[in-house]
């Protein structure tokens, strides 16, 4: 557990202790595949933090980062996820918890912080069912992570409707006739493999199949050879970065070496695309396209200065562009409690403010819908460059 107090007394004229403290969290995976990401994402937050000289208008914020992941697992681990959730839903000065990273997590967390009315934002979150019954989500979705019927949950990137229509447009106009779908069968990528084939219906891209891989397999050459007998051209992988999934798409291109790659945004990192890094193979990279909630950083106002600001922070001039959604939604949380004034360490004050949020950002204008998902909507098309992630262009 990372815990980053502001003492009010080092704040010089700023400092004083008018509204006393609130506490904010968040929840990441700050070991295994993810954890880079998670890491970008926190320093982002710390980064606003930092800005605000550790206030947020009248109370002094003292921000607790958790880690949801064990070393054991690799990944987000249920049991850590639910430990985090309950220390946030126990506190009573916690106004405001950003996370999960893993769509999965979220749905063991928002339950419980309903339960206690924490304020939850999610920098990361893309699985349609946590705020909407659309397709690709499941019966009883979103319905069951609200015990209270009242909606404590938004985030800040699109939802993944609106990812699987930007990467099946990108496929239709790369071309592809044949594709394959691939998933682990987690929250994430079933919801967005079935979205994805859902968006092909009507674009002429025939989805020869939609398949759940097992994360245990010694190697995928059986199941590639399976997709190069359907005459793919073309394969989609609906997953995040781990070790078997840079396995997969290494036994795809040995089995098609022509076949375009793609994937959404629990891929397009450098931990999956810099072979020094343990990600895939440089000779795939030209054929390799991925998508995410974020043009680049560097082709926008708010991203410059965001850049500027990061790189004097940390000294690192090409951060996760989830960096950037870690710094909004701290400082969504920061501008929303100074705007209530005295009352900015009241819980439902600030999730009534949330969701009457109207605000310009690094990110753009946004507001939030009832269901508390983003009204930004464009995806950034990505291709590799020296091992990173790189904006190509945006697709909407």
């Amino acid at each position: 557990m990372i815990v980053l107090a502001v003492v009010a007394g080092t704040l010089g004229a700023c400092g004083g202790s008018r509204g006393g403290t609130v506490d904010f969290y968040s929840s990441l995976p700050l070991s295994g595949a993810s954890a880079a990401r998670a890491r970008a994402i926190v320093n982002g937050a710390k980064l606003a933090l930092a800005q605000a000289r550790g206030r947020a208008g009248q109370f002094t914020v003292r921000y607790v980062s958790l880690d949801d992941s064990t070393g054991q697992a690799g990944t987000w681990d249920p049991g850590r996820t639910a430990a985090n959730a309950r220390t946030a839903a126990r506190d009573p000065k916690a106004v405001y918890y950003i996370g999960e990273y893993d769509s999965g997590a979220s749905e063991i967390s928002i339950p419980i912080l309903n339960r206690a009315g924490v304020p939850q934002v999610s920098p990361a979150n893309t699985y349609v069912g946590l705020t909407t019954s659309e397709p690709g989500s499941l019966p009883g979705e979103p319905t069951k992570y609200y015990p209270t019927h009242k909606r404590t949950y938004l985030r800040i990137v699109p939802r993944d409707t609106i990812q699987a229509a930007a990467l099946v447009e990108l496929m239709h106009s790369d071309g592809c006739a044949k594709v394959a779908l691939a998933n682990y069968g987690d929250t994430y990528g079933r919801g967005l493999a079935r979205l994805s084939a859902l968006e092909a219906l009507g674009l002429g891209v025939t989805i020869v199949s939609d398949t759940g891989i097992d994360t245990t397999a010694a190697n995928y050459r059986s199941y590639a050879q399976r997709i190069k007998a359907q005459g793919v051209d073309c394969f989609m992988f609906a997953g995040t970065t781990s070790r078997p999934a840079v396995k997969l798409v290494t036994d795809v291109n040995a089995t098609i070496p022509t076949a375009r790659i793609y994937g959404g945004d629990g891929i397009c990192e450098r931990a999956f695309t810099d072979p020094a890094r343990h990600g895939i193979p440089a000779r795939i990279a030209p054929l390799f396209k991925c998508t995410l909630p974020v043009y680049g950083l560097a082709d926008d106002p708010g991203g410059k200065r965001f850049l500027s600001a990061y790189r004097a922070a940390y000294g690192d001039s090409h951060p996760d562009p989830y960096a950037i959604y870690g710094y909004e939604a701290m400082k969504l949380g920061l501008d929303t409690v100074a705007g209530l004034g005295s009352n900015g360490n009241d819980k439902a004050a600030v999730l009534a403010a949330l969701f009457a949020t109207n605000r310009n950002s690094v990110l753009g204008a946004y507001e939030f819908d009832p269901n508390g998902d983003t009204t930004l909507s464009d995806y950034g098309v990505y291709t590799v460059a020296n091992g990173l992630p790189t904006f190509s262009s945006a697709i909407q």
